[in-house]
C-alpha cells in the first residue's frame, strides 16, 4: 500500500509539467477513473498540446497520456531542427502526433493506426490540426501485404497493445499494410525528419527487409523495441547508417550524425 501511495504522489508531482490548470484536470480525472468509473470520454489538457485531447474511460488512454504529456517521453526530440515530415507508426489515439504537431509548428504528420476504435479517436484528436495531418487506418509492414488484426495483444494487453500479423494462406486479409518507403514517396518530401515507431513487435518485420531504400533518408528515428528479436533485427538494420544512439525511458533514439 505504501508503495502505491508513493507512486501516485510521484505521478501527481510530475503532472505539474502539464501546467497549473491542466494538472488539476488530470488529477481529478485520474481519481474519477479509480473511484467513479466514468462512462463518457473526457478532455485532457497540456501546455505541450495546442488543443485538448479526448480520453476514453476505463481504457489505457490515460496511461498513454501520462507517458507522452506527463512523462514527456518524446522530449528526446525536442531539439530537432527544420522538422518537415513526421511519420507516426502506431499512432494509437493521436497523443504522440498531437505532441509533435504542437512542438513543430511547420511540420506535417502521417499517422498510421490499425485498430478501428483507436483510429476513430485519433481522427477526433487530430482534427483541429487540419491539413497538417494525414491519418491512415492501416499497419506498417516491410512491404504492402495482407494483414489481419491479431487475437493477441502485446505487453499489457490493453488498447495500446493491439498487434497485427500477415494473413495466413486462405485467410481473408482485414487490411492492406503500408510501408515507410511508400509513405515517403507519396508525401511530397524527400526525407523524413522524425520517424516514430511503436508497433508492438511488428518492427521485427519492418526492419528485416526492404528498409534500404528509405532508412538513409531518416533524420531522427525513435522506436520502442518489444523483444530481443526486435532489438537485434533493428540494430542490424541501422548498423553503419550514420546514426548516434541513445536511450530515453523505454525508447531507443537514433539521430543522424552531421
Amino acid at each position: 500500500m505504501a508503495r502505491s501511495v508513493e507512486y501516485r504522489l510521484q505521478r501527481y508531482g510530475k503532472c505539474l509539467s502539464l501546467g497549473a490548470m491542466p494538472s488539476l484536470v488530470y488529477i481529478v480525472q485520474g481519481l474519477r477513473k479509480k473511484f467513479a468509473k466514468p462512462r463518457q470520454s473526457y478532455a485532457l489538457y497540456s501546455k505541450d498540446a495546442l488543443y485538448p485531447v479526448l480520453c476514453r474511460p476505463n481504457t489505457s488512454d490515460l496511461d498513454v497520456f501520462d507517458q507522452i504529456f506527463v512523462g514527456r517521453e518524446y522530449r528526446c526530440l525536442d531539439d530537432a531542427a527544420d522538422v518537415g515530415l513526421i511519420i507516426d507508426c502506431g499512432a494509437n489515439v493521436g497523443y504522440s502526433s498531437a505532441y509533435f504537431l504542437s512542438r513543430f509548428g511547420q511540420a506535417r504528420i502521417i499517422a498510421i493506426e490499425p485498430d478501428l476504435q483507436n483510429y476513430a479517436l485519433l481522427q477526433q484528436n487530430l482534427a483541429p490540426y487540419g491539413n497538417r495531418v494525414d491519418a491512415i487506418c492501416s499497419a506498417v509492414w516491410s512491404r504492402p501485404a495482407g494483414l489481419v488484426r491479431s487475437e493477441e495483444t502485446a505487453g499489457s494487453g490493453k488498447e495500446w497493445g493491439r498487434t497485427v500479423r500477415e494473413a495466413r494462406p486462405g485467410e481473408t486479409p482485414m487490411m492492406k499494410a503500408t510501408d515507410i518507403g511508400t509513405l515517403l514517396a507519396g508525401s511530397g518530401y524527400d526525407h523524413i525528419s522524425i520517424l516514430k515507431v511503436d508497433i508492438e513487435g511488428a518492427e521485427a518485420a519492418v526492419f528485416a527487409e526492404h528498409f534500404e531504400p528509405w532508412i538513409d533518408k531518416v533524420d531522427n528515428l525513435v522506436i520502442e523495441l518489444h523483444s530481443d528479436e526486435c532489438r537485434s533485427t533493428f540494430m542490424a538494420a541501422i548498423a553503419g547508417r550514420g546514426f548516434s544512439l541513445s536511450e530515453c525511458d523505454e525508447l531507443t533514439v537514433c539521430k543522424r550524425l552531421p
